[in-house]
């Protein structure tokens, strides 16, 4: 299992990174303001942080209990599966944040979500999948 400085080192990134290279898109796609975007990214990127932690740290310690597997040695397939729970997770708590944030409603906030989930599911295959070559488990502070 990964450490709790690797762990911290891992969402930081993560959270970052998915500010970076989803909040353009996002404000191009929806209209919102740039700013505005920023902010409930922000606040979706804290809410993730925190199950980012709890679901990962779960994930590999179910998956090291069942498979004697450490994370950076996960297949493709459970590579997939474990990108898409996580986003599955935490749409069910952001879309009431993106309603309030934004204005719109359920609807077009669902679309939304489900747009950001969709580019969180990509983006989180490929991080985790580099993050666990650059710094495998062995490595882990």
């Amino acid at each position: 299992m990964r450490s709790p400085i690797d762990r911290v080192r891992q969402v930081l990134l993560f959270e970052v990174g998915g500010l970076v290279l989803i909040t353009p898109p996002f404000v191009w796609l929806t209209g919102v303001s740039p700013l505005e975007s920023l902010g409930l990214l922000a606040v979706i990127a804290a809410i993730a942080a925190v199950w980012n932690a709890l679901y990962n740290t779960s994930f590999d310690w179910v998956e090291g209990r069942l498979t004697g597997r450490t994370s950076d040695r996960r297949p493709v397939p459970l590579r997939v599966f474990h990108a898409v729970g996580f986003e599955g997770g935490l749409l069910l708590v952001s879309l009431p944040v993106v309603m309030a944030w934004t204005g719109m409603g359920w609807v077009d906030a669902l679309l939304a979500d489900i747009g950001l989930a969709a580019a969180y599911v990509v983006y989180a295959y490929v991080f985790n999948l580099g993050y666990d070559r650059v710094f495998p488990v062995s490595q882990a502070v």
